[in-house]
């Protein structure tokens, strides 16, 4: 019988908390998971006018790292970046960091994290720059995953770049560029690669030098030097993947990165004799198989992807950079001939959305006909939250 990530947490979490001590964001994320939906969080007494069936229907949690929560942000998100699409090519590319790195991400997670996200951006923008490939100013969006699909930590960015960028002239006027090579050609992928690595490397022995790693595993000069001969014995991967057409099918594209958890109800197969039975992906084809995890080794796995607090996983540069967002974007719309983003036309089309998604609420599904009434409104159980483990943190947060 299928099974649920807070069913999972509640099987093995005593046992798993008593041997382990939680960072203050893992101690919220699994508050918030186990929480999701039940008479903990409070909500609705409902009844049907029609045929005056009723249901109880509890509050979600809206915690980034619950599967239950993101359908809906995930929407919204995609309602929003509507009017940022160009009409053009798109590419999608992968910088990953080697698993040398793993263990530094361990105890400075947020450090690691934001160096990868910096040098994909610097690496990204000094390409586009560069006369010989675009010479202007791009456009793209970086998404942080952190996860395999067995939950082991695979730290990688996934973006989605336009195939062209906005270029300035001396004399100040605007136009656009397209890859120089071919429409749906950006940049080559080893040449990426080296450049990536190097920002990396750098930017490494740089907080080195100023102790901005103090809990660094690699805690002598010999481990150090180790460690840099290992990353550089091989090419850093950056994949870049099959461009794609047209907004619709970029939009559709890029929802599904950014909002994924490390895992979703959907591949939890099942709790059988203290193991986690999780479906993960057997090949490149589509093909499935099933894994088998001890409990407390998925709880281990699936905290190592709880994100710093106030961490920004999803962030834009070039023309989509909040800065100078509005005007570069318009400028780029103009130069392609594109109509101008109609703020009221996307008002409307959300409050559709809303007015959607609250019809199917609010439609009894008994009856089909009926609509709920709310009798009771419930606030959330603050003794039950409170009591709900792990009723401590302890270790970094």
């Amino acid at each position: 019988m299928a099974t649920t990530l807070a069913e999972v947490l509640r099987h093995f979490g005593p046992d798993y908390v008593r041997r382990h001590a939680l960072s203050t964001a893992q101690a919220r994320a699994w508050r918030a998971i186990v929480s999701c939906r039940t008479p903990a969080l409070g909500g609705q007494h409902l009844r049907c006018d029609g045929c005056g069936a009723e249901q109880w229907r509890w509050h979600s949690c809206r915690n980034r790292h619950c599967p239950q929560c993101q359908s809906r942000q995930r929407d919204a998100w995609r309602a929003q970046r509507l009017a940022e699409l160009l009409d053009v090519p798109y590419c999608h590319l992968v910088f990953t960091l080697p698993h040398e790195i793993n263990a530094l991400a361990g105890v400075h997670a947020r450090w690691v994290y934001d160096t990868l996200m910096q040098c994909s951006a610097a690496t990204l923008t000094e390409f586009a720059a560069n006369p010989r490939w675009l010479g202007g100013i791009s456009a793209f969006t970086l998404v942080l995953h952190t996860w395999t699909q067995d939950l082991r930590r695979h730290l990688h960015v996934h973006a989605l770049m336009a195939c062209g960028a906005l270029q300035f002239g001396p004399d100040g006027v605007g136009a656009w560029v397209r890859p120089s090579r071919s429409p749906n050609f950006l940049f080559p992928v080893h040449a990426l690669s080296r450049v990536f690595r190097e920002k990396f490397l750098q930017a490494l022995q740089e907080a080195l030098r100023a102790g901005a790693l103090p809990r660094d595993p690699a805690d002598t000069d010999g481990a150090r030097r180790r460690r840099v001969l290992a990353l550089r014995r091989h090419d850093w991967v950056v994949y870049a993947k099959t461009p794609l057409a047209g907004p619709a099918a970029v939009l559709d594209y890029l929802a599904r990165y950014t909002h994924r958890t490390a895992v979703g109800n959907e591949r939890l197969v099942a709790i059988e004799g203290g193991k986690v039975l999780l479906r993960v992906r057997a090949d490149d084809t589509g093909g499935k198989r099933t894994c088998r995890l001890d409990g407390t080794q998925f709880i281990a796995r699936l905290l190592q992807h709880v994100l710093p607090p106030g961490f920004k996983r999803i962030r834009h540069y070039g023309l989509l950079a909040p800065a100078a967002k509005t005007q570069r974007l318009a400028q780029a719309r103009q130069l392609l001939a594109m109509p101008a983003a109609n703020p009221q036309a996307r008002e409307d089309a959300q409050a559709f959305m809303r007015r959607v998604a609250a019809i199917e609420i609010a439609c009894c599904p008994r009856c089909r006909q009926g609509r709920w009434i709310a009798l009771e409104q419930v606030a959330a159980d603050r003794a039950a939250l409170a009591a709900m483990p792990p009723t401590a943190c302890r270790g970094p947060p």
